[in-house]
This record gives structure tokens, C-alpha cells and sequence, in this order.
């Protein structure tokens, strides 16, 4: 028997996509408190660690929070679970926050993948940004930006959206080496 090849231990993470639909089964309190540490131990600048982040399983907050903000809340609408990334509000450390965010979203949504669940990242947008604050009973220097939705994805999320090979450009037009060539 070969070793498996790079291509073939990276495919999971290739194979991580959105979900933004999911079944009405919940996900196991352990797999979600995993998923929660993979992001406190992902990486941020400075280790600085400005995220905390909320779980929630209330199906009534769910259905609220998907109501404030759509349509990038939708998944919300179906999700059994989710958790919250906040972020302090500060002007001074904005574009390192941004970054530290979408660090923890990936790897909530990879976590979750790697479990068996689906996430869909639901984006929090500036205009709805106070009513989320107070459904979650945010103090008034933090902020919510992003929402993993979690659960189990449902059978149409599981159907492809492209067909075979079409789904990214291909790697002749997206990878190049030593300098750009396209």
C-alpha cells in the first residue's frame, strides 16, 4: 500500500463547502463544543485573541437572527445550531480584526465539515449590526460580524451546484508559478 498522496490528504479541505440548508436534526453538544474550541485555538495576530464566540441552540434565536439580516442570514432560517464570532469595536485594530475573523470562520466551517455537519458562514451586515447586538446581549464595544450556521446538511445541499469541473476555474487560469502569467 502507497502513501496517500498530498492531493489526496488535502481533500477534505477541498471538499469543505457552505451549507445554507440543513434538517431539523440537532448536532451533538459535544461536536459543538469541538467545533467552538477550533476556534479559540485558531490563530490570530499578535495572538491577541480578540474574538469570543457564542453558541447557540436556541431554535428561536435561530429564527430571529435569521429574520434581521437576509438574505445573508438565511441559512439561520433551518440551522439547529450556530455560533457567533465577536469582535471588539475598535477603529484601531479594524483590518487585523476582519482578518482574525475570517481565520476563525474558515476553521469553524473546516471543524464542522470534518464532523460530519454542514456550516454556512452568514454575514452580519453594519445596518443590522444593533439588533443582532441585542438579541445577543452584546456590551456596547463588541460586535458581531460574522454567524457560522451548523447542522446536519439537508439532502438538496448535499446536490452539487455546478457540474463536474465547472464548479472553479481551471488551474491553468488560477495557479501560476514564480510570477503571474495570465
Amino acid at each position: 500500500m502507497s502513501d496517500p498522496t498530498p492531493h489526496e490528504i488535502l481533500r477534505p479541505l477541498r471538499r469543505t463547502r457552505q451549507v445554507r440548508e440543513f434538517t431539523a436534526e440537532p448536532p451533538p453538544d459535544a461536536a459543538l463544543d469541538a467545533i467552538a474550541d477550533v476556534g479559540r485555538w485558531t490563530g490570530s495576530a499578535s495572538n491577541s485573541q480578540p474574538w469570543r464566540f457564542i453558541v447557540i441552540r436556541d431554535q428561536a434565536m435561530l429564527r430571529r437572527l435569521s429574520e434581521v439580516g437576509p438574505p445573508q442570514t438565511r441559512a439561520l432560517r433551518t440551522a439547529t445550531a450556530a455560533i457567533a464570532i465577536v469582535l471588539p469595536m475598535r477603529d484601531d485594530h479594524v483590518t487585523g480584526d476582519v482578518y482574525d475573523d475570517g481565520r476563525a470562520a474558515e476553521r469553524l466551517l473546516i471543524g464542522a465539515s470534518m464532523l460530519g455537519l454542514g456550516a454556512g458562514i452568514q454575514w452580519i451586515r453594519d445596518d443590522v449590526l444593533e439588533a443582532v447586538r441585542d438579541l445577543l446581549s452584546l456590551p456596547p464595544d463588541r460586535r458581531v460580524r460574522t454567524i457560522i450556521a451548523l447542522g446536519y446538511p439537508s439532502e438538496a445541499a448535499r446536490q452539487p451546484k455546478a457540474a463536474p469541473g465547472e464548479a472553479r476555474l481551471p488551474r491553468d487560469e488560477a495557479i501560476f508559478r514564480e510570477r503571474w502569467s495570465g
